[in-house]
């Protein structure tokens, strides 16, 4: 769900956000690569004394958020030098987070996915710049000419024009990959390709597409070009996979300050490729160690270096510099790309889920050092906080900012529930309802419906998704008002919708999807 907000906070623990603003050196100060010609000289023994203050850095952040679990592991000279486990796989239990612990992966599936496409490249199955709807039927967007022209590439580099996170509300009520997909079509397009809009379902379009071409699924093709060749064997793109696994963890929310087990663990199969991936620390220094060799692992070029390449580079402005002498953040195709404050190129990604997962791994070449954290708790910035640290004193012997506010306050957003009407009390004296016949029926709308209006023994019930499988009891406000509260993936606990019924234009406002994919009219039926 927060996937869009956390690649603004990936740039900001590469050393782009608020809490720095050094220029970026110009490739006019050196010859060959500036970025790494131009450097700041690292420390002496710069990753040895970095790992050396893990065990009190994530010790200092578990106990000031009181996540119940992270497992972290660094990789640096193509070895693991860093492994742990801390806290516990379940709040009120005792079985202790280890380095095999799986835990979901929420959004740093796409870098691994964009991985799994990279191995299509080097076997020259697909291109970065093949068309989606070449090789997947029936792909269509709202514009004719972007439908026939975007290309995997820009669907992993989030380039598309599809508005941010479009089809994730279609997730949450319940409808499978193929439908989000269908209903691409009828979504509005930003221009194309200058136009960043963070999409789960334009990279599982892309995933799909290639993953068609290779004559397999999508979850098979990951197993068999990356997770087998990279000895992964606790890595999968399957939520049954995760839920069969005996040493994996469980999300958990914070209700009233504590946190508590999530009512429902996030079942993310429908956009498997940008969010699906579940794997362990363990697992993840695997493909570390591959990512930091440029694409060999155990003397095997798992993904051709030419292939990777162009995922691990800039392809598009993802976060506009905020000053002149602000470096700007980039995103590849499925990482994110910056330089550092130090001079230093450094990849990234995070994942969150709302119902119970942080991730954050941060790659950094030219100084041969990858860290992975996971987490089992809704994002509070504690990953992100680690690595930015982490990467702070490999850089320059010590954390030289507040990591930890930053990305706290910047969850916090995300955390809030939404709605016009949050907070507010109802009228002392509402206009009464209209008969409940008035607005009885079902209603239309090309992205989101149809939606049911039924009455159930005098209450309003809004039935939503495949066979009405998502239900909301209306509650009265003021005349023809009634709202619902809801909490899933892309609501936070508390969030109010506001619905307003027109019965003489036989239209239907939902608040809740009224956003960029839709105007949030639904029209009725008869």
């Amino acid at each position: 769900m927060v996937a869009a907000l956390v690649a603004a906070c990936d740039t900001g623990s590469s050393g782009t956000g608020p809490s720095s603003s050094a220029a970026a050196p110009s490739s006019a100060e050196a010859p060959g690569n500036p970025a790494t010609a131009v450097a700041q000289p690292l420390p002496d023994n710069a990753v040895g004394n970095a790992v050396d203050q893990l065990d009190g850095l994530v010790e200092s952040i578990m106990d000031s958020t009181q996540i119940p679990g992270m497992a972290v592991a660094v990789v640096h000279g193509g070895q693991t030098v860093y492994a742990k486990g801390f806290g516990v796989k379940e709040v009120g239990t005792d079985e202790a987070v280890g380095t095999d612990t799986v835990f979901p992966l929420a959004s740093m599936s796409k870098p691994i996915g964009s991985t799994v496409i990279a191995s299509l490249v080097t076997d020259d199955v697909v291109s970065w710049d093949t068309p989606v709807a070449t090789n997947l039927p029936g792909f269509a967007l709202s514009d004719v000419w972007v439908t026939d022209n975007v290309t995997i590439g820009d669907m992993y580099a989030h380039r598309s024009g599809l508005p941010d996170h479009a089809g994730d509300k279609l997730e949450d009520m319940g409808y499978d990959r193929q439908e989000i997909l269908a209903r691409l079509r009828y979504i509005p397009l930003d221009p194309f390709r200058i136009s960043y809009n963070y999409t789960n379902f334009g990279v599982t379009a892309a995933a799909e597409s290639a993953a068609r071409k290779a004559g397999a699924d999508w979850e098979t093709l990951s197993q068999n070009t990356i997770y087998g060749p990279l000895g992964m064997e606790n890595t999968s793109s399957r939520f049954a996979d995760f839920e069969e696994q005996p040493d994996r963890v469980v999300g958990h929310v914070q209700v009233d300050g504590e946190w508590v087990r999530t009512p429902v663990q996030r079942d993310p199969d429908a956009q498997s490729p940008a969010g699906g991936v579940s794997s362990s620390v363990n697992d993840l220094t695997h493909w570390m160690t591959m990512l930091l060799a440029d694409g060999e692992y155990n003397g095997e070029q798992v993904v051709a270096e030419d292939a990777l390449l162009p995922a691990v580079t800039p392809e598009i402005v993802s976060s506009p510099a905020g000053s002149p002498n602000a470096r700007a953040g980039s995103y590849g195709y499925g990482f994110n790309v910056t330089v550092t404050e130090s001079g230093r190129t450094q990849y990234s990604h995070s994942g969150a889920f709302l119902m119970g997962a942080g991730t954050n791994f941060l790659v950094m070449p030219s100084a041969d050092v990858a860290i992975v954290a996971l987490s089992n708790a809704t994002p509070v910035g504690a990953v992100d906080a680690l690595t930015g640290e982490f990467a702070d004193i490999v850089q320059f012997g010590e954390v030289r900012h507040d990591w930890r506010t930053l990305y706290a306050g910047a969850y916090t957003e995300i955390s809030e529930p939404t709605g016009s009407l949050v907070g507010e009390q109802p009228p002392e004296n509402p206009a009464p309802a209209q008969p409940a016949s008035s607005h009885v029926g079902t209603y239309r709308n090309d992205v989101y419906g149809p939606a049911v209006v039924r009455d159930e023994d005098g209450t309003l019930v809004l039935a939503m998704g495949p066979d009405g499988v998502t239900t909301h009891e209306l509650t009265h406000w003021d005349g023809n008002t009634y709202t619902f509260t809801l909490r899933n993936e892309n609501a936070a606990l508390g969030s109010v919708s506001e619905v307003s019924f027109d019965p003489a234009a036989g239209r239907m406002t939902i608040e809740y999807y009224d956003d960029d994919s839709s105007d949030g009219v639904f029209t009725k039926e008869g």
